[in-house]
């Protein structure tokens, strides 16, 4: 990749060089192939990446329960999303089906679990990408997009050639490999992952992934690595850096004094967290006896002095 000015205010992408963007669509096919772009490392075959002479070769659905096509859900301008991210015109948001993630409190889940969605090809999607930035869209906003990485590479490489030119941000539930976030380098400018867990046993009990912390923390690490603190520019809109969202769970589930303390002495005192005390029962919670509940103002407290203690100076309350 050519060297990138950290002051610049042009998307990281418009750096790489068509020779860096098929090696990196060709490796990103390759993760999905049997597929690592996850924690689950399924090792689908979501890609055939190559014919053998006289026999029919089909891709298959991945525990994501997606193949080779991206499906998306929702496409357009998003004013709920944190402050940085949304100024005066909003977020723009594509909204992917599938998840790789079975969390039983799930918000989505009608999108994540049930798939409510268009299939698209990848020239769609970086279609769909042009018209969030005709909207005036301060970004473009890719939610749940971990499994669909070589869909995305493929569309934001073909948008850039017909003008693409705002933010790209990479909003995940942080279950990335690290694989697919070393790829994303010089392709994404802002990483938006959750935190969900601190500890494993609530992270196998509530997503069904036990080692969610662990590929989290590493995966969160990358990113920082790559992009830095949140720098936000004009307006006071972001334009690079690491955003994270950690979720106040009912009896401290999170675990945020483990997320906490690992930002603020492996990462950065200044790195932006979103403390976040939406929580509701939703999808198989509605009836759960540890997180059937909302929680308490007396939880999200505590969530926030946790913050406080540990040191990190840009958290965002409520």
């Amino acid at each position: 990749m050519k060297p990138f000015p950290a002051e610049s205010l042009h998307p990281i992408y418009l750096y790489l060089s068509e020779e860096q963007w098929e090696e990196k669509l060709q490796k990103s096919r390759k993760l999905a192939s049997p597929c690592v772009l996850c924690g689950r490392r399924c090792q689908a075959p979501r890609f055939i990446l190559s014919e053998n002479s006289g026999t029919a070769t089909r891709p298959t659905k991945g525990i994501c329960e997606t193949q080779d096509k991206a499906s998306v859900s929702s496409v357009g301008p998003h004013f709920g999303e944190e402050p940085p991210l949304v100024g005066k015109r909003g977020s723009g948001t594509i909204f992917f089906t599938g998840c790789n993630l079975k969390c039983v409190f799930c918000q989505n889940y009608d999108i994540a679990h049930h798939h409510r969605g268009q299939e698209v090809s990848d020239e769609e999607l970086g279609q769909l990408m042009l018209r969030v930035q005709e909207l005036g869209c301060h970004n473009v906003n890719l939610v749940s997009p971990t499994h669909v990485v070589p869909n995305i590479i493929a569309a934001v490489r073909l948008a850039a050639r017909q003008g693409f030119r705002i933010p790209l941000v990479y909003n995940t539930g942080g279950y990335d490999s690290l694989e697919t976030i070393k790829l994303l380098e010089g392709v994404v400018d802002i990483y938006m992952p959750d935190m969900k867990y601190g500890e494993s046993t609530p992270a196998r009990d509530y997503s069904d992934a036990v080692n969610y912390p662990e590929i989290n923390f590493a995966a969160v690490r990358e990113m920082h690595r790559q992009v830095g603190d949140l720098i936000i520019g004009e307006n006071n809109v972001a334009i690079r850096g690491l955003l994270v969202r950690h979720l106040v769970l009912p009896g401290g589930m999170a675990g945020t004094k483990k997320v906490m303390e690992f930002l603020a002495n492996n990462i950065s005192r200044n790195t932006y967290v979103n403390i976040m005390a939406q929580y509701r029962p939703y999808y198989k919670a509605i009836g759960h006896p540890q997180l059937g509940r909302k929680i308490k103002n007396t939880e999200y407290r505590q969530a926030l002095q946790i913050a406080a203690e540990a040191g990190l100076t840009r958290v965002q309350a409520l």
